[in-house]
């Protein structure tokens, strides 16, 4: 919203601050304001001058030099111009040697002004230069007497005529004033008018509100003579006034009104309109005015349109409706879209002789919709959406007609009809001066506070400890609504810095965080950095991938209103975006990179929707550089050990995962039930990403990991006994899994088995082309005895003979 500050400053005539101490002040107690312009930032040095003689230019027939009378003493100052409709006895403004102006005769304005020196034209001394509208960095809007072409003659305007000459002409002209923009927020709709702003600058500087004081209008005849009204719509129109004006007067407005509007950005159009403008931009209520002899059967009905109804708006355009739209009509059309836009059919036109004002109250979700839907946008249904009271509606009228009669635009009919089926009535909102306090964190007395509220009309009753809130604060509920005033006006600027007051409550996360942080702790010291991807990917992502037709991966859901294509999905598997990390990287030249994410996957039932789908998180790890597919199966080892995860866990190499190498890749399983996968990335999809090098990833079903953890962890003391350690060899064929050999080991040992680990792996000319050989370290412990050599040596036997069964030997 804008607003020139002399609007303000006539409701509130004793506030005088700078414009950068206005808008500081009405910011710092909710009223925010984005800035200012000021209409006289580009002027200085201009006067009234007189032109007291003009003569021919020599030297050129389209230039004359003017004597210019600078004082009340007569002095005056050489001026040529080039204007076509200067006089001698005119008074003009002037901008003297030194002086500026806002631009030029083109009307574009140039930033911080033009400098005017004096000069020679065509040979003939110049001291200054008479001044245009546009050169004042003004407009016709503001100014409908200006030349269009050619310099502003004050004396032809009555309010400027008997100006002493040398007087200050840009403060005469009204223009030692700036237009402020407010960002008025939608539960303030009483600011959507300048009374309400006016209200809130007269509360913050702490000076007296003076409204407009409403007088009573019209003759004696009676409104329910000429017009009658019906609302068939009660939840859409909560109230319609209805008064009627005869023998119109069309004409232009004052310019005190039309500059108004003109700051506001309204362009004046004549008395009539600018009145329904002006009182709409006054009290935040729009306005409409009918030509009454187009109202068939003198009768207003408000009712939803008919299906398919075509009508055509004041803007020429034919709008097609539906039975949601709320219509203004007579007793046989449609004359007008309710709180968007009158009709074709009944709009006032300069002949006419009766007029119908309307101000109503209409449902705000209703306007906005039916406004969207029509594709229309004007500036009463921008203030009727926002929800405006219906109580403001008759008091609107009443001003619109004093208007009317004060500005001679027509005879107002005695009374008004108003349809208002249920009134709205103001609220009491209870207040505890010790909870405001705690609130806030403040020390205020209970008749400060009532001081605070008084500032904006709200009545406080100390006996019954609650405020009368009006109706048109739609935004005060509650107490912590009061405590917002009290807070506003008392300075947020002088709100102390305090501790959260209240009983101390045990914090705590989640399980399956708990689980989360640990396996960030476990992958972080092994050199992983986290990140974060998108959960919206593009549906090439499955090609790059190398994901065939079919893959339930593929069954990903579609996003309604996507970015793009690249955006247009939910992802159901997390490695595009860890490639895609991993190649922004190795494209940066990042020689040695370990990232991981919790990415939260969505796998939908069926397509489509049914029902929400399965959200999934899982662990994704991606690397290159230094490590191999066995650092990174130690990495998930690690996770898998610190969540207590240390028996059933294999390794298996037939998963159907079409993006890993085939000799590369396995299966994280547990009990037969599948916890991940990992392995070296495909050479195809690595070149798909731009991947000029070996690439490991793992993935990992967090929700899995949580539920197989294992924290029942039992304290043993130290050995009493030693240990016995036995160190074997074995040739196995190629195709027997270490995995297959553990499980053995850990099987067959017995209570008496400790530990075992891998300890080297040897192919080469010893052992065939087919073969392999494994070596372990095997340790063995009992609690109770020290153990003797045919004690392990019986658990040892027992061992190969099992993997005698795999067709594993002990090496020769």
């Amino acid at each position: 919203m804008n607003t020139p500050l002399s609007w303000i400053k006539a409701y509130v005539p004793e506030l005088t601050c700078t414009e950068q101490e206005y808008m500081d002040a009405m910011t710092m107690s909710g009223t925010k304001v984005e800035g200012y312009e000021k209409f006289d930032a580009d002027l200085d040095k201009i006067i009234v001058g007189k032109i007291e003689k003009i003569e021919k230019h020599p030297d050129a027939d389209k230039l004359v030099v003017c004597q210019v009378a600078i004082d009340e003493e007569g002095t005056t100052t050489q001026i040529v111009t080039g204007a076509s409709n200067v006089k001698e006895g005119q008074k003009v403004p002037v901008v003297l040697d030194g002086g500026r102006v806002a631009g030029g005769h083109d009307g574009k304005k140039v930033a911080g002004g033009v400098k005017i020196k004096k000069g020679k034209l065509r040979g003939v001394e110049s001291n200054g230069m008479m001044c245009s509208i546009e050169e004042l960095g003004s407009s016709t809007d503001f100014y409908p007497d200006a030349a269009e072409d050619g310099i502003y003659i004050l004396s032809d305007n009555p309010e400027y005529k008997d100006a002493p000459v040398g007087s200050d002409a840009i403060a005469l002209l009204g223009l030692r004033d700036a237009d402020f923009e407010y960002e008025v927020t939608s539960n303030r709709v009483d600011c959507f008018g300048v009374l309400g702003i006016a209200r809130e600058a007269a509360a913050t500087f702490r000076k007296p509100f003076v409204p407009p004081v409403l007088t009573e209008s019209g003759n004696d005849e009676k409104t329910e003579d000429y017009i009658s009204v019906e609302i068939q719509a009660p939840d859409l129109c909560s109230r319609y006034v209805a008064r009627v004006v005869k023998n119109i007067k069309i004409e232009p407005s004052p310019e005190w009104m039309q500059r108004r509007l003109a700051a506001s950005g309204i362009r004046p159009i004549n008395n009539i309109v600018d009145i329904t403008n002006y009182v709409m931009q006054e009290y935040a209520q729009p306005m409409h005015a009918y030509d009454l002899d187009t109202i068939a059967g003198h009768k207003i009905v408000v009712k939803r349109a008919e299906a398919g109804e075509k009508f055509q708006t004041l803007d020429g355009q034919e709008r097609e409706l539906d039975s949601s739209i709320l219509m203004i009509c007579d007793g046989e059309k449609s004359v007008g879209l309710a709180g968007i836009m009158g009709g074709e059919n009944s709009k006032i036109t300069d002949d006419v002789k009766t007029m119908l004002f309307e101000a109503a109250c209409f449902d705000g979700t209703n306007i906005r919709l039916s406004g969207k839907k029509i594709g229309m946008r004007t500036d009463a249904q921008a203030k009727f959406e926002k929800g405006l009271d219906p109580n403001t509606t008759m008091e609107a009228m009443n001003r619109a007609c004093q208007l009317i009669e004060e500005l001679g635009a027509g005879e107002v009919v005695g009374g008004c009809v108003d349809v208002y089926p249920e009134k709205k009535e103001p609220i009491d909102v209870a207040y505890d001066v010790g909870k405001i306090n705690a609130l806030l964190g403040i020390d205020v007395s209970e008749d400060e506070m009532c001081k605070y509220w008084e500032m904006v009309d709200l009545v406080p009753d100390k006996a019954k400890k609650c405020v009368h809130v009006p109706t048109w604060r739609q935004d005060i509920l509650r107490l912590a609504d009061l405590a917002e005033e009290v807070a506003r006006f008392y300075g947020y600027d002088k709100i102390p810095t305090t501790l959260p007051s209240g009983e101390a409550t045990q914090g705590g996360v989640s399980y399956q965080t708990s689980i989360c942080n640990m396996i960030r702790n476990v992958i972080e010291s092994y050199g992983f950095s986290e990140g974060m991807t998108y959960s919206f990917e593009s549906p090439k992502a499955f090609d790059k991938l190398l994901i065939p037709k079919g893959d339930e991966l593929r069954k990903a859901i579609e996003i309604s209103n996507p970015l793009g294509v690249d955006y247009s999905i939910m992802r159901t598997t997390p490695l595009n975006g860890m490639l895609t990390s991993l190649s922004t990287n190795y494209n940066h030249r990042n020689k040695d990179v370990r990232l991981y994410e919790m990415a939260n996957v969505y796998l939908p039932e069926s397509l489509p929707l049914t029902k929400l789908p399965e959200e999934k998180m899982m662990l994704a790890l991606g690397m290159y550089g230094q490590g191999d597919f066995f650092d990174m199966k130690g990495c998930v080892e690690a996770i898998l050990d610190r969540l207590g995860i240390t028996t059933g866990v294999t390794y298996e190499p037939k998963g159907e995962h079409s993006y890993l190498h085939p000799g590369r890749k396995a299966d994280i399983m547990m009990d037969r039930e599948v916890l991940g996968y990992l392995g070296e990335v495909h050479p195809e999809v690595a070149d798909n990403y731009n991947l000029g090098t070996k690439t490991y990833v793992a993935v990992l079903d967090v929700a899995k990991l949580a539920e197989k953890a294992n924290f029942d962890i039992k304290y043993q003391g130290v050995a009493k006994f030693p240990a016995v350690t036995r160190d074997i060899s074995l040739v196995m064929k190629k195709t027997v899994l270490a995995g297959q050999i553990e499980e053995v080991i850990r099987k067959s040992g017995g209570k008496l088995l400790e530990d075992y680990h891998l300890f080297d792996i040897y192919e080469g000319e010893n052992v065939g082309k087919d073969e392999k050989s494994l070596a372990y370290s095997i340790r063995f412990r009992a609690k109770d005895r020290t153990l003797e050599d045919k004690d392990v040596s019986a658990v040892m036997d027992k061992i190969l003979k099992k993997l005698e069964n795999l067709g594993v030997a002990l090496r020769q």
